[in-house]
């Protein structure tokens, strides 16, 4: 990309994004802390029942995708002017969350369930994996089941045992993923060492698989396991963290039983991919009005290319590529902290890797684990940190302490166009039907333009009260050359979506 286009789209999406936006969208807090009416009936009558905590969450979520976005038509037609080419969906989403805790001196636990439902999607097909549907995981299943032993203010060490939730720096490439209407759960064993100087967290485990109508379950031949540190004491003015991830998937998985896991969350590439990074960030207020921040990611080890549509016999022979890849990620942001609204702007530039030849025995697009992507390269949820370039501008205000509204542009490239442009679950749009540089459909084309488009957003977020909290969101993505190159003999229109959401903590 020339500095001079580079520029043009810094100030494109500066028109964009200005007047009103936030690096990472977080919606108000409630207008007091509520920790749900049971509890706070039951501490009310005894304080002794503080350490109890039993409730429920709730929530609905009504999405509407016009041309682009989890489709019936699937991602290799995102934006498609075909007529066979249904991309256009709207469904209502249902979650419950019930939940019992309790936390003593030297001792917790915690039991939580989650009951996942959609309705009306037509992504629904019936000899499909799952039924086609990601989102979906009934009627009842374990979320979070996990005892915790220790105190940090009496001994530096800790445990943690069972179902529980990994989240880590941004949730880049860890998180819990509770956008999705399933969200993500490990099954892991997590030891932690902190003191005044530094923490430790050190886990192992694998992933929970979302089985609908069947019991969740993590799979023993794809495991997880980290080292993530952190520096508290190193400097005062600046948050220093670093990490090991480690993801081992077996061949063997490829012939295990998926016909209850929908795509894309089915059965992975066999691979031992080892992720080292780095991240620094501004502590709050050390700077003034400016905040920082910086992430690189380096990985190394080999992967098959092995996708979930991928059919058993192949993954079974697919070879073994060695893999190299990384990703960056810097911020800079403002807040006018002694203005009405306290209106903060950022610009975060987001890079991931491509791979320079997809005929070589060498994998260099940067694999992005487990990640809560939602957060970061646009709310239409079309791309992941996988040969992508992201820049960003966001500008968030408080009207009312209840009440945030944020603004946001991206502009968005391949890093490469020798490799695929990724899905949000990192799945490459790749229509083997259409010959390379025909304009028949997404897959490598090295000779088209690496431009994919821009995505604008708007998000409002409302407390209406103590229990309840609303978004709503509007977004439209304009096409780039990349979009019209790969679609030119089919054709091609720009992508919108909304959404409605309420939560209620009850």
């Amino acid at each position: 990309m020339s500095i001079a286009r580079t520029c043009r789209q810094i100030v494109l999406v500066a028109l964009l994004g200005a007047p009103l936006l936030q690096a990472q969208y977080a919606p108000p807090p409630p207008p007091r802390p509520f920790p749900g009416f049971l509890n706070e009936t039951l501490r009310a009558r005894d304080v002794y029942l503080s350490a109890w905590d039993i409730g429920v969450n709730v929530r609905g979520r009504y999405e509407y995708k016009e041309n682009a976005g989890f489709t019936d038509a699937g991602s290799n037609w995102d934006f498609s002017t075909r007529p066979q080419d249904d991309n256009d969906n709207a469904y209502y989403l249902v979650r419950l969350m019930p939940r019992v805790a309790y936390t003593s001196r030297l001792f917790a636990f915690t039991v939580e369930g989650r009951s996942s439902y959609s309705f009306d999607d037509e992504r629904y097909a019936g000899a499909a994996a799952g039924r086609g549907l990601a989102e979906r995981d009934g009627p009842i299943d374990l979320h979070q089941a996990f005892v915790f032993i220790g105190n940090h203010k009496e001994f530096p060490v800790s445990i943690k045992i069972g179902r529980q939730e990994l989240a880590y720096g941004d949730q880049r490439l860890v998180g819990h993923f509770r956008w999705n209407n399933n969200a993500r759960t490990f099954d892991a064993i997590k030891l932690r060492w902190q003191n005044a100087f530094f923490g430790a967290d050190l886990f192992t485990g694998g992933v929970v698989y979302n089985d609908h109508n069947n019991l969740n379950a993590f799979n023993p031949q794809d495991t997880f396991s980290g080292l993530y540190l952190n520096f508290p004491s190193v400097s005062a003015k600046n948050l220093i963290e670093a990490y090991l991830f480690s993801r081992n998937t077996q061949r063997g998985i490829v012939t295990d039983d998926w016909s209850g896991v929908a795509a894309p969350f089915r059965f992975p590439a066999p691979q031992d991919i080892y992720t080292a990074g780095l991240r620094i960030k501004s502590k709050p207020n050390a700077y003034g009005p400016w905040d920082y921040g910086a992430e690189l990611m380096y990985q190394t080890g080999n992967r098959a290319a092995v996708f979930p549509a991928t059919a058993p016999s192949a993954a079974l022979t697919a070879s073994r590529l060695d893999h190299e890849a990384w990703a960056m990620i810097l911020q800079l942001g403002h807040t006018w902290s002694d203005v009405a609204g306290q209106p903060r702007l950022a610009l975060i530039y987001s890079q991931g890797s491509g791979d320079k030849d997809a005929t070589d025995d060498k994998s260099q697009t940067f694999q992005n684990l487990f990640p809560t992507n939602h957060l970061f390269y646009g709310y239409m949820d079309l791309s992941s940190l996988q040969n992508l370039r992201d820049l960003r501008l966001a500008l968030s205000v408080k009207p009312k302490s209840t009440l945030t509204l944020a603004l946001e542009g991206h502009v968005q490239s391949l890093t490469r166009t020798s490799d695929f442009w990724y899905n949000v679950a990192g799945i490459p749009r790749n229509f083997t039907g259409a010959a390379v540089g025909s304009g028949g459909g997404y897959r490598i084309n090295p000779d088209y333009s690496e431009d994919l488009g821009y995505e604008l957003d708007f998000v409002a977020g409302w407390s209406i009260t103590h229990y309840a909290q609303f978004e709503l969101g509007l977004s439209r993505y304009f096409r780039g050359g990349y979009i019209k190159d790969s679609l030119r003999t089919v054709g091609s229109r720009d992508a919108t979506y909304a959404y409605l959401q309420l939560t209620l903590t009850l």
